[in-house]
């Protein structure tokens, strides 16, 4: 059941809305905010989640593994009677995985097709650019962002955006964002990359079934290629100086819990040998795919400095 049928959830989710925001309120299921910056990767993932087939494709084989939910289970704690704002939530699939009772549980994204599924799943869903959110600040619990950020122009922007949200006390994961010295690929390592590439969007290869999914899915990734990716840097830059205490977890998401405590896992043999080819240790920390940031929020002096105002 969607949480706007009932009259005080209605009210609480709309309180956690802030009072500039342009919110389009004639569809009480899936309220919208307008998109004001039409980027060609914020229409490439509009139209890829958007799309019903492909997303309930992506909401079957990815992020759905026993695996993912150990890790999340073990960064998040329980989302039992919390708000969780799920940001560049898709088809839903991080809570149809870790589930709990959440209080109140909002997805964002800029697709309507995959928000209609999240429905289901549980969400309360908010049509949104994740650059620009229309909520207030500080009232979340817990705001997750799962393969949110490599899909987002800015990622800088995005992550500040969401760090706003967060209660103090609550706690922001992002995980599954691609790590930029993984894949500094160079010369021979590179053409096989983009031969690779080339060969992935052939039709009937992978999870999708038609070449013209997989293109649409690789254009939504827009950080996710050789000389594009987070760092550490990244997260302690934008969550230190906004009063965050942050653990970064690199990991080859072939690990469980066992992330959070030192264990990056092994990556596949393609990725290990293109990264030897590139003068990269593949069992180094710093050639794990991807790091999952857990960031606890703290009181610190400079907290109403940096966060903006709703």
């Amino acid at each position: 059941m969607n949480i706007l049928t009932s009259p005080d959830l209605r009210e609480s989710f709309r309180s956690y809305i802030s009072p500039t925001a342009q919110v389009d309120w004639s569809d009480t299921a899936l309220p919208a905010c307008p998109i004001r910056s039409r980027s060609p990767g914020l229409e490439a993932n509009h139209r890829y989640f958007g799309h019903p087939e492909w997303a309930r494709s992506y909401f079957k084989y990815r992020h759905r593994s026993e695996r993912f939910r150990r890790r999340w289970q073990a960064a998040c704690g329980s989302w039992d009677d919390k708000i969780v704002v799920d940001i560049g939530c898709g088809p839903g699939n991080v809570f149809a995985t870790v589930g709990g009772r959440p209080k109140l549980l909002i997805g964002v994204d800029v697709a309507k097709g995959s928000l209609e599924m999240a429905s289901e799943v549980g969400y309360q869903p908010m049509l949104a650019d994740a650059h620009a959110l229309p909520f207030v600040s500080g009232f979340a619990d817990l705001v997750v962002m799962n393969a949110t950020l490599h899909h987002c122009d800015d990622m800088a922007c995005v992550l500040a955006e969401a760090s706003r949200l967060v209660a103090l006390g609550g706690i922001l994961v992002t995980d599954h964002d691609p790590q930029l010295t993984a894949w500094k690929f160079r010369g021979p390592a590179k053409w096989a990359w983009q031969a690779g590439i080339t060969s992935y969007l052939w039709p009937k290869k992978g999870y999708h079934r038609s070449g013209r999914a997989r293109v649409a899915a690789f254009r939504s990734e827009i950080h996710n290629a050789p000389g594009r990716g987070v760092t550490p840097q990244l997260y302690e830059s934008i969550l230190k100086p906004r009063g965050f205490n942050i653990e970064l977890h690199p990991h080859n998401h072939s690990c469980g819990a066992s992330a959070l405590h030192g264990n990056i896992g092994r990556s596949g043999q393609k990725h290990r040998l293109t990264q030897l080819l590139s003068g990269i240790n593949p069992d180094s920390r710093m050639a794990a795919l991807s790091i999952l940031c857990r960031a606890v929020k703290v009181r610190t002096p400079t907290d109403r400095a940096l966060l903006p105002q709703s």
